[in-house]
């Protein structure tokens, strides 16, 4: 899950880390009142959407009075923000934050996140931050700094200090910085973060070192333990399909292709996007139906995928094992059918337990579907199927 820069700084703040005073406006009439309550003599108004690059899409203005912040909202709320990471399509701007701004002598850049290939918590950290961060990642990986933590040691004092001098603070600066990646790394743990980024962390003439500009995403397996964190939750800048699944608890990412894929467990359904990958295939989503799914979670997922117009085939792979049964699919499918007209070839792999009950289930209910015990063949089968149909 994702949340809005206002919201991420709300929370860093708690953990003793600098942020700049602000507050949300909705209306260019909210912006103005804001901004005057804040004083001046520059504020920045930034659009609030859950995508990076703003600052190159003029999604964030330095203004220097009263009525060109006011102006600034105008300009930005109800149109569509298209950055680098939000696609053509762009995203809507419903709100807008309006902060005070600093005389910045340096930018900085901070980060947390977990390291699928150490799998440890990881700090990155850059002398240079702001809106080319990315380039110079990619053209010099030498200048970001990556310290793994120990989650048995947590992380440490000297870690800490170190990191500071790599990115060239001393004296007050360096023990301020200190207080800011302590802070951030509490945050990320307790807060079951899957990801912290301050960019730019700012060091201001005066010497204060503050966090500029702030994102944060969640685990949404962990949410349960952070129900403060779920009401954060914006549904207007999640995928719809995304939240539908959700609260069916069925794992559910949608993605660019034209084959539905609904597979039992998570790694079998990775492998199944993989396999299809192989043979040629786009799939549609990843959907991960949990062991103790419902017959009717299933069937709300399958009807999900239905309602997709660019669906050209469906691939069902499941491994009967444990608590799930090939038999209990096949029911969720052939009421999913029933309610929602199946108009593209269905591809079905069932192994395990009850496999053979549920193909004849799919069999006697008049469902058509090819069957296939083999995952590479299923896989060849339905790409092969999909692209008849876009044909």
């Amino acid at each position: 899950m994702n949340i809005h820069e206002y919201q991420a700084k709300s929370l860093l703040k708690e953990y003793g880390i600098p942020v700049p005073r602000g507050g949300v406006a909705y209306t260019p009439l909210e912006a103005e009142v804001l901004a005057r309550e804040l004083g001046g003599p520059v504020w920045v108004v930034k659009a609030q959407i859950h995508a990076g690059g703003r600052g190159k899409a003029a999604g964030v203005k330095v203004v220097h009075s009263i009525d060109a912040a006011k102006a600034a909202a105008m300009e930005m709320l109800g149109t569509k923000l298209v950055t680098d990471q939000t696609g053509p399509a762009g995203k809507r701007v419903r709100r807008v934050y309006i902060e005070e701004g600093f005389d910045v002598a340096r930018e900085l850049y901070l980060s947390v996140l977990v390291d699928r290939k150490t799998c440890r918590v990881t700090i990155l950290a850059a002398p240079e931050g702001g809106v080319r961060i990315e380039d110079m990642a990619r053209a010099a990986s030498g200048s970001v700094i990556r310290t793994a933590v120990d989650s048995d040691v947590g992380l440490a004092r000297d870690q800490a200090e170190r990191l500071a001098a790599d990115l060239g603070l001393e004296g007050s600066q360096a023990e301020a910085a200190v207080h800011v990646i302590t802070g951030v790394y509490d945050a990320f743990v307790r807060l079951d973060a899957s990801l912290i980024e301050i960019n730019p962390l700012a060091v201001t003439r005066n010497g204060d070192i503050v966090a500029l500009d702030a994102r944060m995403s969640f685990d949404d397996h962990a949410l349960f333990r952070h129900r403060e964190l779920e009401e954060l939750r914006d549904a207007d800048e999640a995928d719809p399909s995304e939240l539908e699944a959700a609260r069916h608890e069925i794992n559910y990412v949608g993605l660019d292709g034209n084959i539905g894929c609904l597979v039992s467990g998570a790694g079998l359904a990775l492998a199944t996007l993989d396999i299809l990958r192989l043979h040629g295939g786009r799939p549609a989503n990843f959907m991960d139906v949990r062991p103790v799914a419902t017959r009717q979670q299933v069937a709300n997922g399958f009807k999900m995928m239905l309602a997709s117009g660019d669906l050209k085939a469906i691939l069902v792979n499941v491994f009967g094992g444990g608590i799930m049964r090939c038999d209990l699919i096949a029911e969720a499918l052939v009421a999913g059918a029933r309610e929602v007209s199946l108009r593209v070839p269905l591809v079905v792999r069932f192994a395990g337990t009850n496999a053979d009950i549920g193909r004849k289930l799919i069999q006697n209910s008049g469902l058509a579907a090819v069957f296939t015990d083999d995952m590479g063949d299923a896989a060849e089968a339905v790409v092969q199927a999909a692209k008849k149909e876009a044909a």
